[in-house]
C-alpha cells in the first residue's frame, strides 16, 4: 500500500479530516487509498501557530485517507484561498500541488514505521505477531469499530 510522510501536527490534521489538502511541491499519478505516516520531526512553530499543545505521535503510520485528485497551483493567491483547506503557514510559496484527500481515518493503534521521502510502498510483514489469532482478533476488533462508528 501506499503511504506519505507528513509532519506533525499536519497528519493528525488530515487524520482528523480538518485537513484535506497536502501541498507539495512534486505531483503524482496516483489515485487511492494512502497510508499516513507521521516521521518523528515535530513542526513546533506550526503547532504555536495551530495553537496545538498536546503530544503527537512520531514515528509510526497513524491513519489512512483517499487521494482522489491533484489540484495544480498556479499562484501564491490560490494557495492562500485554500488555506482553510491546507492550513499552511509562511513556508507555501513553492509548493505548487496540493493532494486532494477524502475519507480520512486514524488508526486507534499507531503502526511504528520508518518513513520515507514521496509516496513509497509499505508493506507490514504479519510475521511481527507470531499468533495469528491476535491478528485475526484486532482486525475484527478494527472493523467492528468502523463499522458501528458510521451507523
Amino acid at each position: 500500500m501506499k503511504c506519505i510522510s507528513v509532519s506533525q501536527p499536519f497528519a493528525d490534521l488530515i487524520i482528523s479530516g480538518k485537513k484535506t489538502i497536502e501541498l507539495r511541491t512534486w505531483n503524482t499519478n496516483f489515485r487511492g487509498e494512502i497510508l499516513i505516516h507521521a516521521p518523528l520531526k515535530i513542526r513546533k512553530e506550526d503547532c504555536k501557530r495551530l495553537k496545538f499543545n498536546k503530544k503527537f505521535v512520531t514515528g509510526a503510520i497513524v491513519g489512512k485517507a483517499e487521494l482522489y485528485d491533484v489540484k495544480k497551483y498556479n499562484s501564491s493567491k490560490e494557495v492562500k484561498d485554500d488555506k482553510k483547506f491546507h492550513h499552511a503557514g509562511k513556508s507555501f510559496q513553492n509548493r505548487t500541488f496540493g493532494f486532494m484527500l477524502k475519507n480520512a481515518k486514524p488508526f486507534r493503534i499507531s503502526i511504528p514505521y520508518k518513513g520515507q521521502l514521496g509516496l513509497f510502498d509499505v508493506e507490514i510483514p504479519k510475521t511481527k505477531i507470531k499468533n495469528k489469532e491476535i491478528v485475526t482478533d484486532i482486525i475484527d476488533e478494527e472493523f467492528r469499530y468502523q463499522w458501528i462508528g458510521h451507523h
